[in-house]
């Protein structure tokens, strides 16, 4: 008999533990249903409402909470607020019919990683959890602006308290960008994904993923969405 060794890279990866917050149990259930297709995904709890999405993520420490915005006993944006001061390392993906500016900025502020509309198709859903678990940042170009467009109002009306945790005390100077890094930060403030930088700067998604890396270090930035507004913060300051 020929046993084959299995190596390191090729050891099967844990699921991404997943916890769906809505208040409809349709959704609820669609997305339990087409997230439980995936060999590398586990629906580990839903949750109906806010109260009961902080208590279930706090129990279970899933990797990534699906949160809706609008529901009872207790909002999606506290709730997102509390899971991500007490649970840094699980990823809120906001996922939701709501889309006016100032939702959109409020559940950025509270901490979510990233932002789809109700209407996404399944492949974004399941590429967005995916990179969420990679480590990174996922707002649709749309979303983007909106949030760069709030950013943009309240830094012109000085009202630098109501930034994101960690931008209104960043500093406007940082370490030097190379001109390779300028364009990738340039491409991430767009709301690209790394794949989409990589395609349009002709690069590896290794290759992208360790420019981010080296770009937040520079930055003194924990997330895609902090290099975005830091981003739009220097240009305005030039």
């Amino acid at each position: 008999m020929i046993l084959r060794m299995t190596s390191p890279a090729e050891a099967p990866q844990p699921a991404i533990r997943i916890v769906i917050a809505d208040d409809q149990a349709l959704v609820r259930r669609g997305a339990a249903l087409l997230l439980s297709m995936e060999s590398d995904m586990e629906v580990v709890g839903q949750a109906c409402n806010g109260v009961e999405a902080v208590e279930l993520t706090q129990l279970l420490h899933p990797d990534v909470v699906l949160m809706d915005l609008h529901m009872p006993l207790k909002g999606g944006v506290l709730a997102t607020r509390e899971i991500t001061r007490a649970l840094p390392q699980t990823q809120v993906l906001v996922l939701t019919t709501l889309d006016d500016d100032e939702t959109v900025f409020e559940a950025v502020r509270a901490g979510a990683q990233a932002y789809l509309l109700k209407d996404a198709s399944e492949n974004e859903l399941l590429e967005t959890i995916r990179a969420l678990k990679r480590g990174e940042s996922r707002l649709t170009p749309q979303i983007a602006r909106k949030v760069m467009d709030q950013f943009r109002r309240l830094a012109q009306s000085g009202q630098s308290e109501s930034l994101p945790t960690g931008l209104a005390t960043a500093p406007l100077t940082a370490e030097a960008l190379n001109e390779k890094e300028e364009k990738v930060l340039e491409l991430i403030a767009e709301g690209m994904s790394n794949r989409q930088i990589g395609s349009a700067l002709f690069l590896a998604e290794g290759t992208v993923k360790n420019y981010v890396s080296r770009i937040m270090d520079k930055l003194h930035a924990s997330t895609r969405t902090e290099l975005a507004m830091l981003s739009q913060r220097q240009r305005q300051a030039e």
